[in-house]
């Protein structure tokens, strides 16, 4: 069993995600690649003391950048949109 702390990495705060959550109440996090869905709604459930309805999950793929002729690629990430009951609020600045 995961810890619940070992799931979530950080809040995605990009225009994109404000957007979604102004006008649709959808927030998003990025969680460590090993991790399903099931895991990331218990998680969220558990730490914020909300109730999820439906919940995306994205996998990025890793990008591949050239600095001084040397190139590497970024990790791969996996992000989470996930959208609350009517009714319910969560301060993703908390996180």
């Amino acid at each position: 069993m995961i810890k619940y702390n070992n799931i979530i990495k950080s809040p995605v705060i990009t225009e994109k995600s404000s957007l979604l959550r102004e006008k649709f109440n959808k927030y998003s996090l990025y969680v460590f690649v090993n991790v399903n869905k099931r895991q990331i709604k218990s998680a969220i459930e558990s730490l914020f003391n909300v109730r999820t309805s439906s919940i995306n999950v994205i996998r990025v793929k890793p990008k591949c950048r050239r600095f001084r002729g040397v190139i590497g690629c970024k990790k791969q990430r996996k992000k989470v949109y996930f959208s609350l009951i009517d009714g319910q609020k969560l301060d993703i600045m908390s996180v």
